[in-house]
């Protein structure tokens, strides 16, 4: 809206790139160590960092923990509809059996960020598009060298969270926000109306878990996002078994992996730059021209997932749910959060309460006898802590 887009855009792919290699980096000097300490984690360990993802979503709610808790369990809520992962019995289908396969995350993405974007516009018809200023392409080193240790820290934010199974960059994008707006004093603008901050850091987080998703699908066999996952049905196809002994028998598979992502990064930087001001132009673009278009994309989009018009009807009816969402206060990240991580969430406390043989006793205090299980409860009380009302008036008397 100011106008900035080549700016923007040239910042973003600069520090993109830049958490593209810090993930790359990892992948390829610290894939062991990572690994090593992902293979320690306990189901009750994945619980609790599912549940720590959901209650991370206050503070990217307006800092209202209420929204935010509300939209995350509204997202567990969808993100549990289909059938039982365990036990194959149909959950909240009502006898439907499309809402068997359940719902696409996906389509609801593209329904909550797309569609209600689309309808939340139509209020703003009446405003002439602003003409970018794209002259200035690559950012100047000073702009890039202020932003570098934010990008270097929610690179590392990436890195971590793509190892996690199941996280992805998703999730990293989202976490790194959250740090951003938790750690920057000043920034650049108001975060939700153009700073360089809130696009610096999903940008690099989302970058850097793409290689940090490799490091358990190369060294455990276990897929760190949907893209891993079919990267390693491919690999099955090809004869090819991920695994711990994967970097002892073909190394070489290894290093080409790394050598691939690293030069797909150069490609991003290339393509990225040279094509800022066709990019640009969309913006540009009359409204009454661009959002039909972008309901029309939408809506191929929904359907190219499963080939099935019943994802572009729930890609409609969550873009209504998220304009009513915006309209109120409401943020829809967490939702989208809550879809991803519910079904993490559900598996791994049944699978917690299995181990412990259904005793509820022993399941409460595997969360404090384990080391590590210790650490992740301190963290997430910390968080809930942190986000109360309290926590902000005890930070505003001592800062004062």
């Amino acid at each position: 809206k100011r106008g900035e887009a080549g700016a923007a855009i040239g910042l973003t792919t600069v520090m993109s790139v830049f958490g593209g290699f810090i993930g790359i980096l990892a992948l390829a000097i610290a894939a062991p160590a990572v690994a090593t300490l992902a293979l320690k984690f306990a189901p009750r360990d994945y619980l609790m960092l599912a549940i720590w993802g959901i209650l991370l979503v206050g503070s990217l709610s307006g800092g209202s923990l209420a929204k935010g808790i509300f939209a995350g369990a509204v997202g567990v809520l969808i993100g549990s509809v289909g059938l039982d992962p365990m036990t194959a019995e149909p959950r909240f289908t009502f006898g439907s059996l499309q809402l068997t396969a359940g719902i696409s995350y996906v389509a609801a993405m593209i329904g909550f960020f797309g569609v209600a974007e689309v309808l939340v516009q139509l209020h703003e018809m009446h405003l002439k598009a602003v003409k970018q200023n794209v002259d200035k392409i690559i950012p100047p080193w000073h702009l890039v060298k202020k932003y570098l240790p934010l990008a270097a820290r929610t690179s590392g934010i990436g890195v971590v969270v793509g190892a996690l199974p199941g996280a992805g960059g998703d999730i990293a994008a989202l976490m790194a926000y959250d740090h951003a707006k938790r750690t920057v004093k000043n920034p650049s603008s108001p975060f939700g109306e153009g700073a360089y901050e809130g696009l610096v850091a999903p940008e690099s987080a989302n970058n850097a878990a793409v290689p940090g998703a490799y490091i358990p699908m190369m060294t455990l066999g276990i897929p760190g996002d949907a893209v891993t996952a079919v990267i390693i049905g491919a690999m099955y196809i090809h004869g090819l078994k991920p695994g711990p002994m994967l970097m002892i028998e073909t190394p070489h598979l290894f290093w080409f992996q790394v050598g691939a992502l690293t030069l797909a990064n150069c490609f991003l930087l290339v393509f990225g730059l040279t094509g800022i001001k066709i990019f640009a132009k969309i913006v540009e673009t009359p409204k009454p021209l661009l959002l039909p278009l972008i309901l029309m994309l939408s809506a191929v989009g929904a359907y190219a997932i499963n080939n099935n018009p019943a994802d572009v009807y729930w890609m409609l009816g969550f873009g209504v749910v998220g304009y009513v969402f915006k309209m109120y206060g409401f943020q829809v990240g967490p939702i989208i959060l809550g879809m991803i991580l519910g079904p993490l969430m559900d598996s791994s406390y049944r699978q917690a309460m299995i181990s412990a043989e259904g005793n509820v006793g022993q399941f409460a205090g595997e969360f404090v006898t384990s080391p590590l299980s210790a650490i992740i409860l301190a963290a997430l009380t910390f968080t809930i802590v942190s986000q109360t009302a309290w926590w902000q008036r005890l930070r505003g008397r001592t800062s004062a």
